[in-house]
């Protein structure tokens, strides 16, 4: 039985080691937003975000909360008056006493008070040189309290937090393009590897192909033996070529499998993407979108709204501030359980509560003023940073607007390299080009096979970095959003 279990572990990882798929660039894409580890990061992000947001929702809303203290020991002393022999004595005293509560709260943004309704039950057991059971009970009472001149944070919060929530959203939306970005640029660089591959091996053969050519012409004096030295010397750079572009294809396939989360071993065929369509984009337009959509706009009013906050604070804690507390129900005090909810009374509370400071020596002032300039940096700091993604947004368009002609001209030179160097070949067989022309032929071949990848290359990443700074998908003419 363990040699079974043996044998399918080893079946297992073989048919891991060599497992195969064929990815485009939007398939790849697609799996590294679904599965990858970097897409789980940027979701559990966003997640923290939402929760947040949930939490400021939650407690818009009323809240309800049983409060309890089970049990309470008290031992102290107490003076009385004593009549018979007119002196004060001081007698020990115990108290055993358990309480409970339930109230219900309401938070008011605009006012930055709480309403509330509450009831509460005590029981109280005195007991040492005077014995007493009581029943103390509110059976409800309502309330409102509220600071009349002090800071206020529901209604910041209020400002703030949706703001917060919608940034949340951009951001997952912008971390999400970038890893499109980061895919393309794996993609590549396994396409290049790939590519390399293909013509060190075409090469080799190419080479060894001619070396033997180049013997038999040595033979009859129709080659020197300087050009003979010269193709052997092609063939073992281009064996020796061919062995590091194994390497690098290895380690560009590796990089992109365990950026997918794939296995590392997985072998990747690739489908390069075609001729891309000719695709307009105006600066206006994805400058527009930008201010629009660009997480980086909702930081930096974050970032004000946030400052403007302390501001405030600082200002309201810098001079007198006021309370109020006002509440009406009723209450009852018996021996019994069943009489403390009989005929209970009326309860009326107000009480106005004032501070005001006298001396800090400048402390509050220099809070203030602190604020302030720290406003004054932040929105500078702002402005700053919506400039400097307003360029980028500028540029981005203008590199892909360039690229689109970039690659017709790259796809053209290619096929021009390909055709030049087998005609070059073809002469060198028959005797009509030297060893010089030939590997010139080839090293242009190499050169615009670089070129045009490069062009795909950096067609795809500024696609989908102008995506990524505007959140606005310019083939379907919609902005991006969370499903």
């Amino acid at each position: 039985m363990k040699r079974l279990i043996l044998l399918f572990a080893i079946m297992s990882l073989n048919l891991q080691a060599h497992a195969q798929i064929t990815l485009n660039l939007q398939k790849a894409i697609e799996i590294a937003n679904d599965s990858s580890l970097t897409a789980f990061r940027y979701q559990n992000m966003y997640l923290a975000g939402y929760w947040e947001y949930r939490t400021y929702k939650a407690n818009r809303l009323p809240s309800m909360s049983l409060n309890l203290m089970p049990a309470q020991y008290y031992r102290y002393i107490t003076q009385r008056y004593d009549s018979n022999q007119d002196v004060d004595v001081y007698r020990e005293q115990q108290m055993f006493s358990a309480s409970g509560g339930l109230s219900i709260q309401q938070n008011f943004d605009l006012t930055g008070g709480t309403f509330y309704i509450d009831s509460e039950l005590e029981y109280m057991r005195n007991f040492g040189y005077t014995k007493s059971t009581q029943f103390s009970s509110i059976p409800i009472r309502i309330g409102y309290q509220q600071s009349l001149l002090g800071f206020n944070p529901f209604r910041w919060e209020r400002k703030i937090e949706p703001l917060k929530f919608e940034k949340a959203k951009k951001t997952f939306l912008y971390n999400r393009e970038s890893i499109s970005e980061e895919v393309v640029r794996y993609f590549f660089a396994l396409a290049s590897a790939q590519a390399d591959l293909e013509l060190a091996k075409e090469q080799v053969a190419s080479c060894d192909t001619l070396y033997k050519i180049g013997l038999q012409r040595q033979k009859i004096a129709a080659i020197s033996r300087a050009d003979l030295l010269t193709l052997q010397l092609d063939k073992v750079n281009a064996q020796n070529t061919l062995e590091n572009a194994q390497i690098t294809m290895k380690r560009a396939m590796t990089a992109l499998a365990l950026y997918l989360n794939l296995d590392k071993n997985t072998q990747i065929k690739l489908e390069l993407p075609g001729k891309p369509k000719v695709l307009n984009i105006s600066a206006e337009e994805a400058l527009s979108k930008a201010q629009e959509n660009n997480p980086t706009y909702l930081e930096q009013r974050q970032s004000v709204l946030e400052a403007e906050r302390e501001v405030n604070r600082s200002k309201m804690e810098s001079r007198f501030n006021a309370s109020v507390n006002a509440s009406i129900g009723f209450n009852q005090v018996a021996n019994e359980l069943n009489n403390a909810y009989r005929k209970p009374l009326q309860q009326d509370l107000v009480s106005v509560s004032v501070s005001i400071p006298l001396v800090d020596w400048g402390v509050r002032k220099g809070r203030l003023n602190m604020a302030k300039n720290n406003l004054n940096v932040t929105r500078i700091a702002a402005r700053q940073q919506e400039q400097s993604v307003e360029e980028e947004v500028m540029m981005t368009v203008n590199d892909f607007n360039i690229q689109q002609r970039l690659i017709n001209s790259a796809e053209e030179a290619l096929d021009l390299a390909i055709l030049a160097y087998e005609q070059t070949r073809q002469r060198f067989i028959i005797g009509k080009a030297d060893v010089n022309s030939l590997t010139l032929a080839l090293n242009r071949q190499q050169e615009a096979q670089k070129n045009y990848l490069a062009s795909l290359q950096n067609y795809w990443m500024n696609y989908y970095k102008i995506r990524k700074l505007t959140l606005h998908d310019f083939v379907s003419g919609f902005s991006l959003n969370i499903n």
